[in-house]
């Protein structure tokens, strides 16, 4: 049958432990950061009507950090690729309603992974457009393609390389972040970004409504740490780098999160945050001028690409593994000769997407 026989675990046929610490964490820290917080600040402002959205972002923090433990348990106990397809499948028995369960979540993967990674190069696409104003709907497509394309080719390789990007592009996402947060603070206003409306602070119905809605957006921001789940069968030691690497991005992520929102509320009053759609180019942009901010753009774009490449590095290993159970189509079980990722599982995400 074309999935029914499980496959033999030759040598050949097993993915490579090649992903260490290093490599897990920024795996994870690059999916979570993201185009997501570029955009969410002004909506969190929102929401909250204030500063008083740093709140949310403790929130969230505490809700990731909680979930992150759950996570960090689970990848220790089952540390195989697949993540949740492999969770669910122990937790309510393989031969039981576990094997219906994870099979609703292949399907799922199936239809969501492809969203998940076009939404993020439509994304990119329209970021794009602080640098270049006069794009046209069909260039704005265009780019969306090539962003595809370009991660399914830089995700289509050993482990080991995975690696060695994954670090590389999590480095510049940290240098752009640090240098937002430091550009922040040598001008920072703590007047201005602690300027809470009056009575705001008070116990009240839009108080923890708006914290509620900031909360919830923040969490947004904050998925992915659980990255390293999916493709646990390719990391050293997953019984210790597995939880470690999500407690260690939940809690350094949450930092830069609060001190990128502070810092930017000590520049662009909240008011005028808020109402951004290019918050971190208007911000660079009051501070050093246009060409500077096209400089942050284009160091948000790297990000948003190494955000989609983490995307498509996590799901691709999720039918694979169901692949090698003999629960999905065969093909997704196919390993590269010498380099053994799962190339047919890679390359229809890509396409897909």
């Amino acid at each position: 049958m074309w999935y029914r026989n499980r496959l033999p675990d030759t040598e050949s046929s097993r993915l490579i432990r090649g992903m260490g610490l290093f490599g897990a964490t920024s795996a994870n820290m690059l999916e979570m950061i993201g185009v997501g917080p570029f955009i969410t600040i002004p909506i969190l402002l929102s929401k909250a009507n204030g500063p008083q959205a740093i709140f949310g972002w403790v929130l969230g923090a505490i809700v990731a950090v909680c979930d992150g433990m759950v996570w960090a348990e689970l990848g220790a106990a089952m540390p195989g690729s697949g993540g949740p397809y492999r969770y669910l499948s122990e937790a309510y028995g393989p031969q039981r309603l576990g094997r219906m369960m994870s099979f609703l979540f292949i399907w799922e993967t199936i239809f969501l992974a492809p969203l998940s990674i076009g939404s993020g190069a439509v994304g990119f696409a329209q970021y794009a457009r602080f640098l270049w104003p006069a794009m046209s709907p069909t260039g704005e497509r265009l780019i969306a393609v090539a962003v595809c394309a370009a991660i399914t080719i830089l995700v289509y390789r050993d482990i080991r390389h995975v690696q060695k990007l994954s670090v590389l592009m999590w480095l510049v996402v940290l240098a752009t972040v640090g240098w937002i947060c430091f550009a922040g603070m040598s001008h920072f206003n703590p007047h201005q970004a602690f300027a809470f409306p009056p009575g705001s602070l008070k116990p009240s119905r839009a108080l923890f409504f708006g914290l509620g809605g900031a909360t919830l957006i923040a969490m947004y921001d904050f998925g992915g740490y659980n990255n390293v789940c999916f493709f646990a069968g390719e990391v050293k030691q997953p019984e210790r780098t597995v939880p470690r690497s999500i407690i260690i991005s939940v809690v350094v992520v949450a930092a830069l999160y609060l001190s990128m929102n502070i810092s930017i509320l000590g520049v662009v009053p909240w008011h005028s945050a808020a109402q951004s759609k290019s918050i971190i180019s208007d911000f660079i942009t009051r501070l050093y001028g246009y060409r500077a901010a096209q400089v942050a753009t284009a160091l948000v774009l790297w990000t948003t690409l190494a955000s989609i490449f983490a995307v498509l590095l996590g799901y691709s290993r999720v039918p694979y593994a169901a692949a090698r159970d003999g629960r999905f189509f065969r093909a997704f079980a196919r390993l590269h000769p010498q380099h053994q990722f799962p190339t047919f599982s890679v390359v229809f995400f890509g396409v897909t997407s």
